[in-house]
């Protein structure tokens, strides 16, 4: 993901006051840890999510809390025309347990 340039704060602002029905959510959908990381030279934000074996990905993109977010968001990021994240999938090419 990737943030506008100037929004590094705002973004941080956001995040520390996001909504309880949003964090439940997560939670509930199977979310057990969830962090983002920030570049702050390309403004490019890295997730890391540890999920249950029985997450769904399919239900949080179309569950209407997340799409008030998305909209929320869109104008401190870059976005589809959806208002989701635009995100570039990474090929993992080292894991540690």
């Amino acid at each position: 993901m990737k943030l506008k340039p100037g929004f590094e704060t705002e973004y941080k602002i956001r995040h520390d006051q996001i909504w309880a029905e949003l964090q439940i959510l997560l939670s509930e959908s199977g979310i057990q840890d969830y962090s983002i990381f920030l570049d702050e030279e390309t403004l490019t934000l890295f997730a890391i999510q540890k999920l249950s074996k029985d997450f769904d990905i399919n239900l949080l993109p179309n569950h209407p809390i997340v799409k008030k977010w998305w909209s929320y968001m869109a104008d401190i990021m870059e976005t589809n025309p959806d208002n989701s994240p635009v995100t570039i999938p990474l090929k993992e090419v080292f894991h540690l347990d």
